[in-house]
């Protein structure tokens, strides 16, 4: 097998291979002998059909799957022979291709970038400095009765935190539009889930009252023919709901699993639940601290194949997200939308690629183990749970990548530029935009 390889720009290669006529010619003349035997054609007995027929019904087909097959292990082969590492699959394009003669096919494709790692002393991190206090619990206890309130009918006029079921009828322009109207809409006032002076438009009315309501549409609201416009809302409250928040006893404390030791042993399986949000969070914040430093210390072409298979890992993500299933075509979402998220995270991969290469490490099988049983530990059983990890593979492995980028982490923070900031709990746990 003859190979010869050039670059035609950046990243990409162009592998020119030649194979034997033999091997292909022979491959394909084996499988038109299978054929012959199981074909069934009028007027010939089972397998007696002349190889002529044979040629003449399925020859080029089958020349063209062989054809496939043959240049793809001949790639594997020659990319092997050459040391290339592939990014993606190539484009075959056979140039000579008749029986009899020696074939010759052109694979293009891309190659992984070389990533010469930078210092990690480039990278900043600020480190949140958190401590849970008792007001932090206080305020968790609170939002854990929220959480599980219920509603009951007030003989009285809304007030903010109260449920009303509304029947409301939006114009623009004395105009109906689409998606402004609805009977027997539950609300709870405050919530901010409708544009701003819609709910308190509503404060101060009982039930069987109505009244129409002034608005204003936000320049960034979702709908492009509604953003910024003037809107009148014809609202009839139909009932008025008071928020109840459960007494904390006993059957409250049951329901986060503690059935003994009061409201003291219920503070501590609070603070315990708020700590490990806090831990995750706090590792969450550094980690997403040092990834975003480790791309912006590196500067090189991502390969292409790479970017296009993440972008489409991400339509299905979104698509999945949204419940669209399978009504819904992912490749109909823009490859803009999701370009420049992708190729950073493309570039991050190859550079924790990188890094694992260039420092040999290795998942810390204690730390995977402490991941496993700290995931356990939220369970009923956890010894069940452990097994289960060990016993799944793919499970396993996805634990193991999380430890692998832990180990990454620590790396870099060794040799960054690492601060402390003072915050609250509620500051540390609170998901970035």
């Amino acid at each position: 097998m003859q190979v010869s390889v050039e670059t035609t720009s950046g990243l990409e290669r162009r592998l020119t291979v030649g194979v034997p006529a033999e091997k292909l010619d022979s491959a394909v003349k084996a499988r038109l002998a299978d054929a012959q035997k199981n074909l069934r054609v009028n007027g010939f007995r089972p397998g007696k059909v002349p190889m002529i027929e044979v040629k003449r019904r399925f020859g080029r087909a089958v020349r063209d799957e062989v054809l496939g097959e043959v240049m793809r292990e001949s790639f594997i082969e020659a990319v092997g022979k050459e040391n290339i590492e592939p990014a993606g699959m190539p484009d075959f394009q056979p140039t000579v291709n008749e029986p009899g003669k020696d074939l010759e096919f052109v694979a293009t494709f891309e190659v992984y970038p070389e990533i010469e790692l930078a210092a990690f002393g480039a990278v900043e991190v600020e480190k949140p400095a958190t401590e849970i206090t008792d007001a932090d619990v206080d305020k968790m206890i609170e939002q854990l009765r929220e959480q599980r309130a219920t509603f009951e009918v007030a003989e009285r006029a809304a007030a903010s935190g109260d449920r009303v079921n509304i029947n409301y009828a939006g114009t623009v322009d004395g105009e109906a539009f689409e998606g402004g109207s609805a009977d027997g809409q539950q609300l709870v006032l405050g919530s901010g889930q409708m544009i701003p002076g819609f709910e308190d438009g509503i404060v101060g009315l009982s039930a069987g009252e109505q009244k129409t309501i002034d608005v204003t549409f936000p320049e960034d609201y979702q709908a492009e023919e509604l953003k910024g416009k003037a809107a009148q809302f014809a609202i009839t409250v139909n009932k008025v709901e008071a928020k109840q928040l459960p007494e904390i006893d006993d059957d409250f404390m049951a329901l986060f699993g503690v059935k003994e030791g009061g409201m003291d042993a219920f503070r501590v399986e609070v603070r315990k639940n708020m700590e490990r949000e806090l831990k995750n969070a706090l590792r969450n914040k550094v980690k997403e601290q040092v990834m975003s430093g480790l791309v912006d210390a590196h500067t090189f072409d991502v390969p292409g194949a790479l970017v296009r298979g993440e972008i489409q890992r991400m339509r299905q993500q979104m698509v999945q997200q949204f419940g669209g299933g399978q009504q819904f075509d992912a490749s109909m979402l823009p490859e803009e939308l999701f370009r420049e998220q992708a190729e950073r995270s493309v570039r991050l991969g190859l550079i924790v690629r990188q890094i694992l290469e260039k420092h040999e490490l290795k998942a810390d099988a204690d730390k995977v183990r402490a991941q496993v049983e700290e995931i356990a530990s939220q369970y009923e059983q956890p010894e069940e749970v452990v097994n289960w990890v060990y016993s799944n593979p793919q499970q396993l492995q996805q634990i193991e990548g999380a430890v692998l980028e832990e180990q990454v982490v620590e790396l870099v923070l060794g040799q960054a530029k690492v601060s402390e900031k003072a915050m609250s709990y509620e500051e540390a746990v609170a998901r970035q935009q």
